[in-house]
């Protein structure tokens, strides 16, 4: 029986966001460039960004990583997903999420991905200022339903 092929990582976003946000992962990490690819949709159709997923998967399971949920590169990528069961899809990518992903892609898909949702969303919250001199009322994670006193403005 052979052995399980490695997921491989893909992050696809506007812009030079994902060859930041991969180069930063390789920076910290190590990892070998193969693990985590960076695609760009700058001038490109959703149809040549779908394709451009592809031959990066190289027929190996991805998580594929998009900048927002509902933005053009999740779009593209939920359509060459549709094709492939051994692709997933994970819309609003961080650096946290990434970094967890080089370091635990050997996990089975579904727990892996439980587990990067999971490290992902705390890393998005609202950092006031104060919060290295161990004053009061530090960060709090992102919430659309809380509007208390510690975010600005009251937004």
């Amino acid at each position: 029986m052979s052995e399980p092929r490695p997921l491989v990582g893909i992050v696809v976003a506007h812009g030079t966001l994902a060859e930041g946000l991969v180069d930063a992962v390789r920076q910290i990490s190590g990892v070998d460039p193969d693990v985590l690819v960076p695609l760009s949709n700058r001038g490109l159709s959703p149809e040549a960004v779908s394709s451009a997923v592809e031959r990066a998967a190289a027929g190996r399971p991805a998580i594929v990583f998009t900048d927002m949920l509902g933005g053009s590169c999740t779009y593209a990528a939920r359509r060459f997903a549709l094709v492939r069961p051994d692709i997933a899809v994970v819309g609003g990518v961080n650096l946290p999420m990434l970094l967890d992903f080089v370091l635990h892609r050997d996990l089975p898909p579904a727990e892996l991905l439980e587990r990067l949702l999971t490290r992902g969303r705390p890393s998005v919250c609202y950092a006031p200022a104060g919060v290295e001199r161990g004053e009061a009322g530090g960060g709090r994670s992102a919430d659309v339903s809380d509007t208390g006193p510690s975010r600005p403005g009251g937004v």
